[in-house]
């Protein structure tokens, strides 16, 4: 309970965080240290006294002296976490941006106290095919218009990443945001953003499926086209061919046809189709791809023999049961009868 105090340090009278700095616990001690040193700077010697320096490096504000010592150690770990520090002294981050460690000048560039024209000058590594997560920063900002325009524009993808992180934003900056060069921009815009335009949202699908995070976009989002769609029914990207069938104005013999492409996730969205004909329907349970095979059992337009087949097998039965046409009644015997072989089983 000490030691979280000591995150509120700036609310705490000057008698209770003097007890916790001459507390005769070591972790209390340590979290005072680092909090009264947010504010004053740390001479070395209390530097050198830390048992884990790594926070202070991070965190708190400096002597000039250590300060001017740390940005040139020799060891890169200590200038990598000191590259962050945003109690950091503009002298010392001009030092460090000219670091010869990438990863430390990378840390640099993604300071929010540089202007976007100091953050250009800044030689950075970046791998546009890395996991990126938004900039606590950069969130912090997404309420401010002005500040949102600022960094659209910014020479650094990860702040632009940041940026189409934003549930709400301005159009001029959704629509800078949209033609992004890259293209993971596009893609948190298109999950995030509930302003992202239709025509980048389609453009975002021909290439991405949904994120375990964002597992329905841009697909499920609320300006993703709903009419036009079936223009795609003959388009050679299969995944296009996919959307024909959720425009209003397809028919059966739409179904029809995309129940027969050769790629199986086409025929995956045609055997969940509720107008599926009944012997289509037959016919992709024997679909090669077992997923579409899968989906074929649920269909309600499978004929009732059929159906009752499904759920005679053992192989079959787990997904068959699941089918919107099964009766209530019918469930409810099934279920009754697993109950019993159920207690059968125990009493054996």
């Amino acid at each position: 309970m000490r030691v979280t105090a000591c995150a509120r340090w700036e609310d705490l009278a000057a008698p209770l965080r003097a007890r916790l700095l001459a507390d005769t616990d070591d972790a209390v001690r340590t979290a005072a240290l680092l909090a009264h040193h947010n504010g004053v700077p740390m001479p070395r010697e209390v530097f050198a006294a830390l048992p884990e320096p790594r926070r202070a490096l991070e965190q708190c504000r400096l002597s000039p002296e250590l300060e001017a010592e740390l940005v040139r150690d020799g060891d890169a770990e200590v200038r990598r976490a000191l590259a962050a520090n945003p109690r950091l002294s503009a002298h010392s981050v001009a030092v460090l941006a000219e670091d010869p460690y990438d990863d430390v000048r990378s840390a640099v560039a993604l300071r929010p106290d540089l202007n976007e024209e100091q953050r250009a000058a800044v030689r950075y590594d970046f791998d546009p095919t890395s996991m990126s997560r938004t900039l606590p920063w950069v969130e912090g900002l997404h309420g401010d218009p002005d500040a949102m325009r600022r960094l659209a524009v910014s020479s650094h993808p990860l702040i632009r990443r940041s940026v189409a992180r934003a549930r709400r934003l301005p159009p001029d900056v959704v629509e800078r945001l949209a033609r992004d060069e890259d293209r993971t921009v596009r893609l948190f815009l298109a999950e995030s953003c509930d302003d992202a335009p239709a025509e980048m949202l389609l453009e975002v699908w021909r290439w991405w499926d949904g994120s375990f995070t964002h597992p329905d976009r841009p697909r499920s989002h609320p300006n993703f086209p709903r009419t036009g769609l079936l223009r795609y029914v003959g388009d050679p990207g299969g995944r296009m061919r996919r959307l024909a069938l959720d425009d209003p104005e397809s028919t059966p013999a739409d179904v029809a046809r995309l129940a027969r492409d050769p790629e199986a996730e086409v025929r995956r969205r045609a055997a969940e189709d509720t107008r599926l004909s009944p012997a289509d329907a037959v016919r992709l349970l024997n679909d090669p791809a077992a997923h579409v095979r899968g989906i074929a059992m649920r269909n309600p337009r499978l004929p009732a023999r059929v159906l009752a087949e499904l759920l005679d097998d053992r192989d079959t039965a787990w997904t068959a049961v699941t089918n919107p046409a099964i009766p209530v009644p019918v469930l409810h015997r099934i279920l009754a009868v697993a109950v019993a072989a159920a207690a059968e089983a125990a009493r054996r």
